[in-house]
């Protein structure tokens, strides 16, 4: 059951490229790319080797291993639904959050690594936005751990009290949707389509990768976003549908559609008002932890 689970995190990974590609040529009206035309383009990237700048160190090499492993790594702490992780002990929800945020550390530095402007500016507001969102997630995780007790995933979606909380469930699954879109690099915070290096964040810290470095890369990205929208789903799942098999195609569907859409109606932010959106996404979910706090005091207004 355990490796089941994990089969399916990499499946909703390898899936939600693919719905954001045919959501936004859908939308579009346009017939758009296959489905799995990302796994080619990761096929090329993998057979092509990789070239090395000459100012780089051997951190820079080794930066799309660890990125790519801490992700991996923290994959492995996430439940689909009631299919319990492969790996599972008290406190893991913080090791989750501070697995994914060596993922972001190793990428800073491979990016300052290079001495590159462009690199250093993307590094610079990679590690901002990560300083804000990382407080909205850690406040995700504490709100579902006082409201059901336990302090590891294996536990959390797996009690009763979990689902007593609809309304709160609802706006956690929010909360951790609008943190994806964050994570990801995707618009409105940043838009991976572009090509100009002062607005890029995220794409501009790879600009010197190529070859199976970009393609370790690209890996983890997929597998961050996938980790996100599995907990999103899940937490959706808890209030009426509790089973893998509504959780992991929900994600997929949550994800995708929800990134197709905004990034085909919407334009991405202004650098100066990201600030403001991830602050609010982070002001979001102190709320949301406020509002259950009160809950479990079981206070009546009389």
């Amino acid at each position: 059951m355990k490796i089941l689970d994990f089969i399916l995190l990499l499946a909703v990974a390898i899936a939600i490229p693919g719905v954001i590609n045919r959501t936004r040529a859908l939308l579009a009206g346009r017939k758009g790319t296959r489905f799995l035309q990302h796994l080619y383009d990761l096929r090329l990237l993998l057979r092509k080797g990789a070239v090395y700048s000459t100012t780089t160190s051997a951190l820079f090499r080794a930066v799309p291993s660890v990125y790519l492993g801490a992700v991996l790594v923290a994959l492995l702490f996430v439940p689909v639904s009631d299919l319990p992780p492969v790996l599972a002990f008290d406190g893991d929800l913080v090791a989750f959050a501070y697995t994914l945020a060596l993922g972001r550390f190793a990428l800073i530095l491979g990016a300052m690594d290079t001495g590159s402007p462009f690199e250093g500016m993307g590094a610079s507001r990679e590690a901002l936005y990560g300083a804000l969102a990382e407080p909205a997630l850690l406040l995700v995780m504490g709100t579902l751990a006082l409201l059901t007790g336990c302090t590891s995933f294996a536990e959390l979606f797996a009690t009763e009290s979990a689902s007593g909380n609809p309304i709160v469930l609802l706006l956690l699954a929010y909360v951790l949707l609008k943190i994806a879109f964050t994570e990801s690099g995707r618009v409105p915070v940043d838009d991976p389509r572009t090509h100009l290096e002062l607005t890029m964040i995220h794409e501009v810290m790879c600009l010197d990768y190529c070859g199976v470095d970009m393609a370790f890369i690209k890996m983890g990205g997929w597998c961050k976003t996938a980790a996100l929208a599995v907990l999103a789903a899940d937490a959706v799942a808890a209030i009426g549908c509790p089973h893998w098999w509504f959780a992991a195609p929900f994600a997929v569907v949550l994800m995708g559609c929800s990134v197709g859409v905004v990034e085909s109606t919407q334009a991405r932010n202004k650098l100066v008002r990201n600030t403001t959106f991830i602050l609010t996404i982070a002001a979001l979910a102190a709320l949301v932890f406020f509002t259950a706090y009160l809950l479990q005091l079981n206070i009546v207004l009389s």
